[in-house]
């Protein structure tokens, strides 16, 4: 074989192997990434929980004590409670139910006018008027105890209409957990 044919022969071989390979498709480019988003800032710190300063939380407690022992007033000879003497003691229901191990005294007194005997029945019956409504709310019965002083220690001197509606009233003492008094729930 000559020079020629050989390399004829050679340029078959190669167009004839080259026919028969596949041609592969070159692979396409990646695509570039997408630029990198700037990083999230960091989320902001947590408020801090609510905390009652002991400002706060001695404020809360004295408004709690005031409306506690705030006293109602009653008419003359007359253990009825009024709208707004149940509204006092709706205030007074939150409290106590919000303050477990909160006990009270309620005393009944009256003015000056009639017996001994009878302004120590009305007493009683006034302090028994409140202590039956806060436990009709839900006030244990064993927080509430009554006394009556009928016109033994009147709020004002005097014998007039004026002094006589401030004595015809109950008042109400805290007893024991006055530490762990607090304001109704809301």
């Amino acid at each position: 074989m000559n020079a020629r044919s050989l390399f004829a022969v050679s340029s078959l071989a190669v167009l004839a192997l080259g026919a028969c390979h596949k041609k592969v498709a070159p692979a396409p480019a990646p695509a570039p990434e997408p630029p990198a988003a700037a990083p999230a800032p960091p989320p902001p710190p947590p408020a801090p929980a609510p905390t009652n300063s002991g400002a706060d939380m001695a404020s809360a407690r004295d408004a709690a004590r005031a409306s506690l022992t705030a006293p109602i007033y009653f008419d003359l000879d007359s253990d009825a409670l009024s709208d707004a003497d149940r509204a006092a003691l709706d205030a007074k229901v939150g409290i106590l139910n919000a303050s477990a191990g909160v006990k009270i005294r309620v005393a009944g007194h009256t003015d000056e006018r009639g017996s001994d005997e009878y302004n120590l029945a009305l007493g009683q019956r006034r302090a028994a008027a409140a202590k039956r409504y806060l436990t009709q709310h839900g006030v244990p019965d064993a927080s509430i105890d009554i006394i009556s002083y009928g016109e033994e220690h009147p709020a004002m001197d005097g014998h007039d209409e004026g002094s006589w509606s401030k004595n015809r009233r109950d008042e109400f003492e805290i007893t024991a957990g006055a530490d762990a008094l607090k304001p109704a729930a809301q």
